[in-house]
């Protein structure tokens, strides 16, 4: 179904399937552009042989990445409304987000 290989990383509260050559966009990280990032919560890894699940995560695998860009997602718009109150309320927000390429996964 996915190819080759590939592993389930859980960071900034979400979790994401990835393969080697993916680009992601997470939650914010502490990272500059071009900066290698070890994400080591890995929750499953599947090669063509055999699936690892972790009991929550798996010891010693590990997913390295690079920051390709810090940016800021699209913009949501928040609309609160009373009806018949004369209550209306809009609000917009950009959520800061980083733009991840998966270059390998080590177990």
């Amino acid at each position: 179904m996915f190819g080759k290989m590939f592993a389930v990383v859980k960071t900034g509260g979400k979790q994401y399937c990835v393969k080697p050559g993916d680009v992601i966009k997470v939650e914010k990280l502490n990272h500059k552009e071009n900066e290698k990032v070890v994400l080591d919560n890995v929750i499953l890894v599947s090669t063509e042989n055999e699936t690892i699940f972790g009991t929550p995560n798996i010891a010693n695998a590990k997913v390295e990445a690079s920051v390709l860009k810090q940016k800021r997602n699209e913009k949501i718009i928040v609309f609160k409304k009373i009806r018949r109150h004369n209550y209306r309320r809009k609000n917009g927000h950009r959520q800061h987000m980083t733009v991840l390429k998966i270059s390998n996964i080590v177990v």
